[in-house]
């Protein structure tokens, strides 16, 4: 199947077909499992190996999300981790300075104080707001990091008012899409050069799978995929599989749980016992207008703060269908304390400064019936006040 076609279609189509490889001996309309580690190199012009991600199912799966997202290339590591780290490596060395965004996902932070610093990376914290990055530009400056939404307070950035300042300034933009999936956001046509994934999240979507993306321009892909391959972050032909047949419901699992998480939102931003809801979908919310441009819908991931009545540990305890859990995105819904999980590893002082405590809640809206999911939040508020 050629890739001449991929522009042409839609989301939908997309995540089906996109990459798809058929030859003579792969008439099966699914990849061919590879699960070889050894390749006979004397017929071929490349030495395959899976370390190098350059078997069939790597290079299918790449295509897809490439595809997907936009984008020139992808490539795709063993972990959200694994894509975050080549990013970075690929682009840095030390004594280059980076843009983060303030109150990125706690792994990336933690990426950064416990070994990026250290090795004399140099980083500035932005406050999202374009007009004040150019004021955080510096002459070694190489990349801008961000998120939108973020995680977990679901925080929208205007990424084409971003994306020009920095292309202006020559600074490469990296922007993390986990929550929103290119399904609802596509931040290459918004003018970002790189985007990354968790592919664990959405593209896995079963809450089986550890994996991560990267896709982008030739140029920069061919300069970050190297780290990646020297930090061995690679999958196997099994999990390869398992990440193809999942991101062929993406588009789907979006459709079900952003609806669902929009019916969820409204109906907790009614409750007395919610002291705050944090999601784009909402027009209260502070970023409803840019998430309004930019996203096609507002995903299934949202966060609330409990009232001082509830008890959060109780609360949590007398849910019954919604699983406490770490990770997110799966096809069930899961909830859990950022405090406790994703950004456990920050200080207190940074958690209390993002305004992460342990009244707050992330939800993982997951595709089940919405009235089901309300009548067991319900049951487990009024249950713990």
């Amino acid at each position: 199947m050629t890739d001449k076609y991929h522009k042409t279609w839609n989301a939908e189509t997309a995540c089906v077909h996109a990459g798809h490889e058929r030859g003579p001996a792969e008439q099966g309309l699914n990849t061919p499992i590879v699960t070889s580690t050894a390749f006979d190199y004397s017929r071929d012009d490349q030495v395959r190996y899976p370390r190098y991600m350059n078997t069939p199912n790597h290079r299918v799966v790449a295509n897809r999300i490439a595809a997907l997202e936009g984008a020139e290339a992808a490539f795709v590591t063993a972990s959200g981790m694994g894509a975050v780290s080549a990013v970075f490596l690929g682009l840095m060395k030390p004594g280059d300075h980076a843009i983060l965004l303030d109150g990125l996902y706690g792994g990336t932070t933690d990426l950064v104080e416990g070994l990026l610093k250290p090795y004399g990376f140099e980083f500035s914290t932005w406050d999202g707001d374009p007009v004040s990055l150019p004021s955080l530009v510096r002459k070694n400056t190489r990349l801008a990091w961000v998120e939108s939404p973020t995680n977990p307070l679901l925080r929208v950035i205007d990424l084409e008012a971003t994306a020009d300042v920095l292309r202006q300034r020559g600074i490469v933009s990296v922007v993390d899409n986990t929550f929103a999936t290119p399904i609802l956001q596509q931040p290459i046509k918004l003018g970002f050069d790189l985007v990354m994934h968790s592919a664990t999240k959405y593209f896995s979507g079963h809450s089986d799978l550890l994996s991560g993306a990267v896709a982008g321009t030739d140029e920069l892909i061919a300069k970050i995929r190297p780290q990646a391959v020297r930090l061995g972050s690679s999958l196997n032909g099994q999990d390869l599989y398992l990440l193809e047949r999942s991101i062929k419901t993406l588009a789907l699992r979006i459709e079900r749980q952003s609806k669902n998480a929009a019916t969820v939102a409204e109906w907790l931003e009614s409750r007395e016992n919610i002291a705050r809801v944090f999601y784009p979908g909402l027009a209260s919310d502070d970023g409803h207008g840019i998430a309004s441009r930019q996203m096609s819908a507002f995903g299934g991931m949202l966060g609330f703060h409990l009232a001082n009545a509830v008890s959060p540990d109780r609360f949590l305890d007398r849910l019954q269908l919604i699983s406490p859990a770490v990770s997110l995105a799966g096809v069930e819904s899961t909830i859990c304390q950022p405090s406790r999980t994703s950004h456990a590893k920050l200080t207190e002082d940074a958690r209390e400064a993002l305004g992460i405590d342990d009244r707050l809640m992330r939800f993982s809206v997951g595709i089940e019936r919405v009235e089901d999911l309300i009548a067991d939040l319900e049951h487990a508020i009024e249950a713990s006040i």
